[in-house]
């Protein structure tokens, strides 16, 4: 006899809960990149704000109790949608459902936004190095759609780093669709330079972060000068382990980091993605 699957046998936002502080959404896309990652976009309500760069609170209500994880918002603050870009996790309390997804689901996001990958919170110099690592990729998708960014730095270096060549998620939308933008097309195509890079297969850029950094490598491939904190800065989004990795990088190149909101620096991190299951 076959056992019922995860999806049929556990209640999924059951009407009679109601999740505080929260706005229950509508799906409206789904998109499935491969088998480790998606992405999907919801209405949005006229009274959430936010910068881009932040991160909301997103569930669902699983068995009467609501599971909630922080999620960076990959879409710009002026479109009338919302968007997210999600691992999907097998065991997974919330990606394990969050990945059965389809439009016309509700969902629930919070209402009030935060985040440290705040635009105001690095000074302003010459370069800004968005430094991502796989789902980190999601808030510098809000970024480069930000006219602000370009108006602040004069290139503005978008890297994101994953194990295989189908995990850069959002590749062909950055290298094709942004610099057809009505608005934003000019400056990107100016401004913009996105620098994928692989660890597990060849690809037209290879390795880690750090390496690609301390070896002097990515700067020699974008053809600029090494990093450093007297014409560049940087926003870092990914998993503990690649934070903590570049934040000691680049305080050996004597940058300094934002200690907190409202506190400009040299660099910033997202703080918030421990536990994004």
């Amino acid at each position: 006899m076959n056992m019922p699957n995860q999806s049929l046998a556990t209640e999924i936002n059951s009407p009679a809960v109601q999740v505080k502080n929260a706005y229950q959404e509508t799906v409206t896309e789904v998109h499935h990149w491969n088998d480790k990652l998606f992405s999907f976009r919801t209405t949005r309500n006229d009274g959430l704000r936010f910068e881009n760069g932040q991160f909301v609170m997103v569930g669902l209500v699983i068995n009467n109790k609501p599971v909630m994880r922080a999620y960076s918002i990959a879409s710009p603050n002026y479109e009338e949608h919302l968007e997210f870009f999600s691992i999907k996790l097998e065991n997974g309390k919330l990606t394990s459902h969050l990945q059965n997804l389809k439009p016309g689901d509700s969902i629930w996001i919070s209402k009030k936004p935060t985040g440290t990958l705040l635009l105001h919170d690095v000074t302003a110099a010459e370069n800004l190095y968005l430094l991502s690592t796989g789902t980190g990729l999601a808030p510098f998708m809000a970024l480069i759609q930000d006219p602000e960014v370009y108006e602040k730095f004069n290139k503005v270096i978008l890297v994101h780093c994953v194990r295989n060549n189908n995990d850069l998620a959002y590749k062909n939308f950055i290298e094709k669709e942004l610099i057809e933008h009505e608005y934003l097309g000019d400056m990107v195509k100016q401004q913009l330079i996105y620098y994928p890079t692989v660890t597990r297969e060849p690809s037209i850029h290879s390795g880690r972060i750090t390496d690609l950094i301390r070896s002097g490598q990515m700067c020699a491939d974008l053809g600029l000068p090494q990093i450093s904190p007297l014409t560049d800065r940087a926003m870092l989004c990914g998993n503990p382990a690649m934070l903590k990795e570049t934040s000691e990088l680049l305080e050996s190149l004597k940058f300094q980091i934002s200690p907190r909101i409202g506190y400009p620096g040299d660099y910033v991190i997202e703080r918030a993605f421990v536990d994004n299951g």
